[in-house]
């Protein structure tokens, strides 16, 4: 059972995007993957194997793929994520029951990914949630630093003037709930499994049955 009394201090409520606002059932990631690896491939000329490998490396070592390609290459981040945002949406449903019930959190709704922001508004769009939000911040708002770095968080929220401890932030991917609570914001992990750790407050499976609680 949510404690409500646990947000009645929330005045920001921040969703991440992929595997969050919509079930991973849909495997949007899937085809993103596959896009990054052949990104990887054509640009620094190796086989396949070697991609994923040096995609698993970047991922590990710099957050993400783009941060790695960035950072050891000198990649140019726009035609990058221009190329592996470019996927079918046909998966995703609009989810009116989730719309309304983000529409009725008391406060500031923003979606903030590590996807880019015109990626972003194509997928709520597909989801029914056109309006529900009041700002989409992508991985170029955060002078393309990746998810879970307190300085890519810093400068998202400072952009958008949110107040950490008025806050409260939905993810996917525990780890990039860390710096999120140790900023003071309130967090929950959304997952089909729970994922016990000292800087995740709350576990849910269902999103929408979440938040409608919470109103």
């Amino acid at each position: 059972m949510t404690d409500t009394t646990a947000f009645a201090h929330v005045r920001t409520w921040v969703f991440d995007l992929d595997n969050t606002l919509y079930p991973p059932s849909a495997r949007l990631f899937d085809q993103i993957e596959v896009r990054m690896t052949e990104y990887v491939m054509q640009t620094l000329k190796v086989d396949r194997a070697e991609a994923d490998r040096l995609r698993n490396h970047y991922w590990r070592t710099h957050g993400t793929t783009l941060a790695g390609l960035m950072r050891e290459h000198d990649v140019d981040p726009a035609p990058y994520l221009a190329d592996v945002h470019d996927i079918s949406l046909h998966p995703l449903d609009p989810d009116p029951a989730l719309a309304a019930a983000i529409r009725a959190l008391p406060g500031r709704k923003i979606v903030y990914t590590n996807g880019c922001a015109p990626y972003a508004e194509r997928v709520t769009a597909a989801r029914g949630l056109s309006g529900v939000f009041d700002a989409i911040y992508g991985v170029e708002h955060a002078d393309f630093l990746p998810k879970p770095e307190s300085q890519a968080f810093e400068t998202v929220f400072r952009i958008d003037g949110l107040d950490p401890a008025q806050s409260a932030m939905f993810e996917d991917e525990p780890r990039n709930l860390a710096a999120p609570f140790l900023m003071g914001m309130r967090t929950i992990h959304v997952a089909e499994f729970e994922h016990p750790a000292d800087h995740i407050h709350h576990h849910t499976d269902h999103l929408t049955d979440f938040v409608t609680r919470l109103t």
